[in-house]
């Protein structure tokens, strides 16, 4: 239901992905009073859907700046991650390989399609739109992608067009200093894009031969090996979904988004 960070949101869309990150835990700080920048929804409106869409765009318009007094969450345009490791041995893909100093650009541009919040279990199934994002990094790389021997490091950039994502999160309800929160507890993510375009320089030790076709080839074949790559890419995208909205909703109150939510013995 929301996304920022010092973490990333999408952490590698095509080529090396998989991973394990290590990602900060956020502080037990809130906000006494509600932002004028949350737009509060309650389950009894007529259009509870589309007040809840626009509640959590407001909140990724917000992130684009920045949000002053949220710890750990920086701004979503540039995000920057330390480190990403990635181990994936099954498959058409084996990879074993790390990115560091990564950028991540173009999330200014998200596009919140559709927020269901159930008034049930409070779970969420939000789909978003991002339709350009650029991942910059340096890569330590050995393995394979389909047919693809891959043996390097060096400077690597990836740029997915069109991503839709829908993700799907499970929270339950705590209170904490007289307000109500979610605990989000998990997130699964299905997406497509419709298409990618990615460089890994200084490929097996930098013959220039080798490296241009390989990239080449993976340019070409962006299809199958963006299928190829869906199962590490989603169970990353959801880590790195689920860390932010964690920091995020342990510090902004649940019942700023959707006033009507229980409280104990209702």
């Amino acid at each position: 239901m929301a996304a920022a960070a010092k973490i990333q949101l999408i952490a590698l869309v095509a080529v090396l992905l998989g991973t394990t990150m290590v990602l900060e835990t956020c502080s037990a700080m809130s906000f006494d009073v509600k932002p004028e920048f949350i737009k509060t929804c309650r389950f009894s409106d007529p259009d509870f859907v589309g007040c809840s869409t626009n509640s959590v765009q407001g909140l990724f318009d917000k992130l684009v700046t920045g949000i002053e007094g949220l710890e750990h969450v920086g701004t979503i345009d540039p995000m920057k991650i330390n480190k990403i490791r990635i181990l994936q041995g099954d498959g058409p893909v084996s990879v074993n390989a790390s990115l560091s100093k990564v950028v991540v650009t173009g999330f200014a541009n998200t596009k919140v399609v559709r927020n269901v919040v159930s008034s049930k279990d409070f779970s969420w199934e939000t789909h978003i739109r991002l339709p350009t994002m650029r991942l910059e990094g340096n890569y330590h790389m050995q393995g394979r992608i389909l047919v693809i021997p891959l043996n390097g490091h060096g400077k690597c950039w990836f740029e997915p067009n069109e991503m839709d994502i829908i993700m799907k999160t499970t929270t339950s309800l705590y209170e904490r200093d007289n307000h109500v929160f979610y605990n989000v507890t998990g997130s699964k993510v299905d997406y497509t894009i419709s298409g990618l375009k990615l460089h890994m320089g200084n490929l097996f030790e930098g013959v220039k031969v080798l490296e241009d076709s390989t990239n080449q080839y993976l340019n070409d074949n962006w299809r199958p090996v963006s299928e190829a790559l869906k199962p590490i890419i989603a169970k990353t995208i959801e880590d790195i979904l689920l860390a932010i909205m964690q920091s995020i909703f342990h510090q902004l109150p649940a019942e700023y988004f959707v006033a009507d939510l229980p409280r104990s013995g209702q």
